[in-house]
């Protein structure tokens, strides 16, 4: 998955620090009985404000890939978290279970609302798999190879799907 580039959304470093956040625990080690991949993009006024890497990763640690960096735990991993600046959320759970963006967002400890995602405030317009999400983008359920697209404001950015094939992903 190419990196994105640009100004994150809002820094890792706000995210939780190991305590359980929504029932989702921070463990040592990758969880992988349910591992799947969801990719969220956010738009703000049109230009494109990439998730840091780090999220969900309590102590991250960059190693260096032939690809960019990529966030290993030195500490523990929450089972939603993001090792690059790709867009990417890992869900890396004990259990098949249903995770919402609500629960990301927690452990990132950034607001959405239908009026605001992280720091960013406005006109909310969301698409999920290139259709126009028409309700609260808390409730939207990660999932394998889902494409989440949230725009702040104007311009709107055309809905962009993620080309999933090739990224062993």
């Amino acid at each position: 998955m190419p990196l994105e580039s640009g100004v994150a959304l809002a820094p890792a470093t706000t995210a939780a620090n190991g305590p359980p956040v929504d029932g989702i625990q921070c463990d040592a080690t990758e969880q992988v009985v349910y591992h799947v991949h969801t990719h969220l993009s956010v738009y703000v006024h049109g230009v494109l404000r990439p998730l840091p890497a780090g999220v969900g990763i309590v102590s991250p640690v960059a190693v260096p890939t032939a690809h960019g960096s990529f966030d290993e735990a030195d500490h523990c991993y929450y089972w939603l978290h993001v090792h690059a600046q790709d867009g990417v959320i890992h869900i890396e759970s004990p259990a098949v279970q249903t995770y919402t963006l609500e629960e990301f967002v927690d452990i990132w400890r950034q607001p959405l609302t239908a009026a605001q995602v992280g720091p960013s405030t406005g006109k909310l317009t969301v698409y999920l798999n290139g259709r126009r999400f028409p309700g609260d983008p808390s409730g939207i359920v990660l999932g394998s190879h889902e494409d989440i697209q949230i725009d702040v404001g104007t311009p709107v950015a055309p809905p962009d799907r993620t080309d999933w094939s090739g990224t062993g992903l």
